[in-house]
């Protein structure tokens, strides 16, 4: 079977996951998921208990979540090296080190920021404490990665990879939670022009945004979350 990527909406992390499967090349099929409402029941706890996105219905039909889980399974489908480099080489190490730092420091500094936007009730003490906090955090991870930057095209060489990706479907959150502007972090930002200005993120930023674009013709179509469920889903515990 065509593997299947639940990606969450608006702005999910997954979004730099579709683009990957697009530089891939290899067929898979898309699950959308309103990470606002419907990823918020015991229906979606079927196919992750943490009730987060991505989720990915490997070939196998096993589900696996967590971002870096799936970026590793890519990796092993990569036997012509589109996304990734050979094992045991200073590119390889370069790109997961890069993909690590994303996923945890980079990625979790934005999570007081969200914190503030799902407070229920809301505590405006506590949501100026946070903000506080979270820009600090997301300016201060910013600053690392800057440093991490070299001199290539991308962030582990002249093309993009996996670790290109895992970044893309976060950089956008810093001008959505209005941290900073982009030009305070010079390589960061021409990263993203270079990214955001290329077809398989175009594409996975359209289809992100609920359109109908032309991709490589990987991709198969999308299926219903609630078929997703059916076919793959666990059932809870009692």
């Amino acid at each position: 079977m065509q593997p299947i990527l639940v990606y969450g909406f608006p702005l999910g992390s997954s979004m730099g996951l579709i683009a990957a499967l697009e530089w891939l090349g290899q067929p898979y099929l898309l699950s959308r998921v309103d990470m606002l409402g419907e990823m918020k029941n015991d229906a979606y706890a079927r196919i992750n208990p943490r009730l987060e996105t991505p989720v990915l219905i490997t070939d196998k039909g096993n589900i696996l979540t967590e971002t870096m889980a799936i970026a590793l399974w890519l990796e092993q489908q990569d036997s012509e090296r589109r996304v990734s480099f050979p094992r045991d080489t200073h590119n390889a190490d370069r790109m997961h080190q890069l993909m690590a730092f994303i996923n945890t420091g980079f990625t979790g500094a934005f999570s007081p920021l969200w914190s503030i936007l799902e407070m229920e009730p809301v505590d405006p003490l506590m949501q100026e404490m946070l903000r506080k906090y979270g820009c600090a955090n997301v300016i201060e991870r910013h600053d690392r990665l800057e440093q991490q930057i070299g001199d290539t095209e991308f962030l582990a060489g002249n093309q993009p990879t996996l670790a290109d990706s895992v970044f893309i479907g976060v950089a956008r959150w810093l001008d959505f939670h209005k941290v900073g502007h982009p030009t305070r972090w010079p390589k960061l930002a021409g990263l993203r022009q270079r990214l955001e200005a290329h077809p398989a993120v175009e594409f996975a930023t359209a289809i992100e945004l609920g359109e109908s674009p032309e991709g490589s013709g990987a991709f198969r179509g999308h299926i219903p979350l609630s078929e997703v469920i059916e076919r793959f889903g666990t059932a809870l515990p009692q």
